[in-house]
Formats: C-alpha cells, structure tokens, sequence
C-alpha cells in the first residue's frame, strides 16, 4: 500500500532544500548492497552546507548549496518551493516498521495495574492486554477505526516519520481483521506518506477459541490470510510467537499459507522467552521484531541473512522492564539492526522516533549515528523497501525530515521532545504545526 496519488490529481511542485547545516545522507558505504551491519551502522554519509532537490516526488540532486545554485535543472524548473534550512540538520524520513495503529481506546486499566505490580502475562490471564482492545475494534466502524489510524499516522510524521508499518491485529475474526486492514488503506489514501498494511490475525487467540487454539490457526490460514491476500489488502503476515501466545510449530503453518497466498512474512518472537528462530528462517522472514531473549546460536544465524532484527526499546521502557534488547550484542556479531516505536495501546504508546532512539542510546549504548541508520535505511530494509526509501540518494522517493538543531547527535539528546521542524512526504512538503501540505 505505497502512497500512490493521495493529493487528487494535483502535480508535485519542485522542492529545493538550501543551506543544510548537516545532511545525513545514508548513501551506500559498501559493496555488498545488503542492510547495515557492524560499523556500517555507523556510516551517515555526512554532507555540510548541503541541499537536496525534488522533483515529482524523486530525489533528483544531492550535494553543496552552492553547486545546486548551478545546477541546470534548477533554472529550468518552474515554481521551485525553495527552503532555507538555516543551517540545521536534513536526515531520510525515519522508516517506523513496526506499529499497531488500528485500535480504538488506551488501556488505561491495564496501565494502573501494572504500576500496582501486575506483569505483562498476569494483566493478559486477568482478562487485559491485548484481547481488551478487541471488543472495541470489533464494534467500531470502518471508519471510526480509519480516523484513529489517520490521526497515529499524523502524530508519527510530526515526529519526523515518513514510511510505517501498520498492523491489524485487536479484531482477531476475518471480518474485524479485514475491517482493520481497509480502515488503515483508507487512512493511507489520505497520507501522503507511505505505509506498508500487515496481517497479525495471530496476534492472541481470542475468547471464543480458548482450548482450541489449533482451530484459529486454521482459520487464520484458510481465511483470513486468503481474503487479505485477494483483497490485495497487505504486504507482510505477523505472527506473535512467544509463551502463551502462539508457538513455533503454529507460525510455521501461518507462513506456509502466507507464503502459498505470495505474502512476504515477520514475526514478533523472543519478547518474553528464548524461542528458536531457526524453523522460521527457511520462511525468508522480512524481520524478527522484539528479541529480548535471543539466544547465541540464532544471533550467529541471523549475522548470516538479511533478517532484520528490529528492536523496539519503548516497549521495554512503558513495561518498565530492566532488560532492554541486547542491541550491542547483535551489533557487535554482525547482525543488521533496526528500530521501531512498537506503536500500540498496550506496551508502547509513543508516535515518536526520536524518543526510541534517545532509548537506544541511553539504554541499549548505541551510538547515535547507528541510532538513525537503523531508523532509516534498515527500517526500509525491514519492509523491502531499501531501494526506495531509508536514504537521500539521487532516484529515491523524496522523504526527508528536518530537525531544529545543529548537530545530529542532538536527535536522541534532547528526550522526550519534538525537534522536528518539517517533512517531505513522496515529495510533499508537510508543516508541523497542521501536518497540511505547503502547496
């Protein structure tokens, strides 16, 4: 579901960004063509005094201002929307893949009860977590769940997020899953950024098929993946394969149809215990999102593919655990890394990327610059969208997000704010203060 036309039939105005203080590119380092790993990670493509020049929604140059005010495209465009960037900082749009925006209320009981001492597993046998958001989904309508979807969508892009990933997940029946699945192509016609819709029907297992867990499957395999799939509704198909969730051998059996319906696959695992990750790889998995409790032997397998091992901190952080994902310890064996907020009622309701990377460094002692590569080229990697977006490069869609500060190391130190000046969406300037397009 990449952003296609979403401003009607309206042609995108040339956009010139002049005056770049920083301009983290995120260019290429090596030869191998495949996600950041080991000290690529730290590699930003820095250029001072830059500019970067859109066109039809394309990056079309990159380089020194002075050599853009030269530039024979420039003289030959009409109607430029030139920009003073004032000497701040110009990275790639963040890449947010991993989100779960298609829900209706917050879960503020489950909030209370777990600063009362209750753990992520005892509010869920308690009759909270994830099935409490299902009742809601499953009354709301279509489009009720579409202007919540919309509303998470412009509250990440005023954080300087430009490509997400948005999952069903809180109907868990064929119709409330492709209700959810539609409401988020609705909210995506009316972003113009670009999102990327997952299946997560094996998200818990819900009410009606305690005991029975094994008959969900099958329903989730013979129709929800099938529906979704003709629809044309998603890209990727989740599974949470976890304790007390769904095991390794019933995701197996969920990728296979996935597979067979030509869907690509991810998967939440490890976030409360070791699971073994090597059935899955055999799958291609685009990601393995959480991995808190991975184990040595799947962290050497994983140095070996192009899995992407998506962390997301904010979770770790709003559960208020100790242990934060072992991102040095992947970092360091070779595995590419990224970062996502999680975005969801129950375990990390943040919109912000900045804040995530403020926690990798702080709690997982990434540097910033491996912060914002796996904000960005690797988050687009996750989603297999590397050769589009995740960098500033001459041909790539034109996402771009600037920042009011000088240096880029200033992205995760200022916490728990927002330092995002404005966006470029597919080429579509977008002001914060109403995230509406400067025409």
């Amino acid at each position: 579901m990449s952003s296609a036309s979403k401003a009607g039939s309206q042609i995108h105005r040339p956009v010139l960004l002049i005056n770049i203080g920083q301009l983290l590119t995120l260019r290429q380092p090596n030869e191998h063509g495949g996600p950041r790993r080991g000290r690529e990670l730290r590699e930003l493509g820095l250029i001072e005094d830059a500019a970067v020049l859109c066109q039809g929604g394309k990056v079309v140059f990159v380089g020194k201002s002075r050599d853009a005010l030269r530039d024979p495209r420039k003289k030959q465009l009409k109607q430029v929307i030139e920009i003073d960037c004032k000497s701040q900082v110009v990275l790639p749009g963040f890449v947010d893949s991993h989100t779960h925006p298609a829900f209706i209320c917050p879960r503020l009981g489950d909030f209370e009860q777990r600063i009362s001492g209750a753990t992520y597993e005892e509010i869920a046998q308690a009759g909270g977590g994830i099935r409490s958001s299902v009742e809601a989904v499953r009354q709301a309508s279509r489009t009720e769940l579409s202007e919540m979807i919309l509303a998470g969508f412009k509250q990440m892009n005023e954080q300087g997020t430009t490509t997400v990933e948005a999952k069903s997940g809180y109907g868990l029946t064929v119709e409330s899953e492709l209700k959810s699945l539609a409401a988020i192509r609705d909210a995506a016609a009316n972003w113009p950024g670009t999102v990327v819709s997952t299946l997560l029907g094996a998200h818990a297992v819900p009410r009606e098929y305690q005991g029975r867990s094994s008959s969900y499957v099958d329903l989730v395999c013979t129709e929800m993946i099938p529906q979704a799939a003709r629809q044309k509704l998603v890209q990727f198909v989740d599974v949470f394969t976890d304790r007390g969730a769904f095991s390794v051998k019933d995701t197996e059996t969920i990728f296979q149809a996935a597979a067979d319906s030509g869907l690509g696959v991810r998967a939440h695992v490890c976030q409360l215990s070791e699971i073994a990750l090597e059935p899955l790889l055999r799958f291609d998995p685009a990601s393995f999102d959480h991995l808190d409790h991975v184990h040595d032997q799947d962290i050497a397998k994983l140095a070996r593919g192009n899995t992407i091992a998506t962390l997301v901190p904010g979770a770790n952080y709003f559960l208020g655990l100790e242990k934060f994902p072992p991102a040095r310890k992947l970092i360091d064996a070779g595995v590419p890394v990224a970062l996502a907020t999680d975005y969801n009622p129950g375990s990390s309701p943040t919109p912000s990327m900045p804040f995530v990377l403020s926690l990798a460094c702080t709690q997982m002692k990434m540097l910033p610059a491996e912060a914002i590569v796996a904000a960005t080229i690797n988050g687009a990697w996750a989603l297999r969208l590397e050769k589009r977006k995740g960098s500033i490069e001459a041909g790539k869609d034109a996402d771009l997000a600037v920042f009011e500060v000088e240096d880029y190391r200033e992205l995760p130190y200022w916490f728990a704010s927002s330092r995002c000046a404005f966006t470029v969406l597919n080429g579509w300037v977008m002001t914060n203060a109403s995230s509406t397009e400067v025409k």
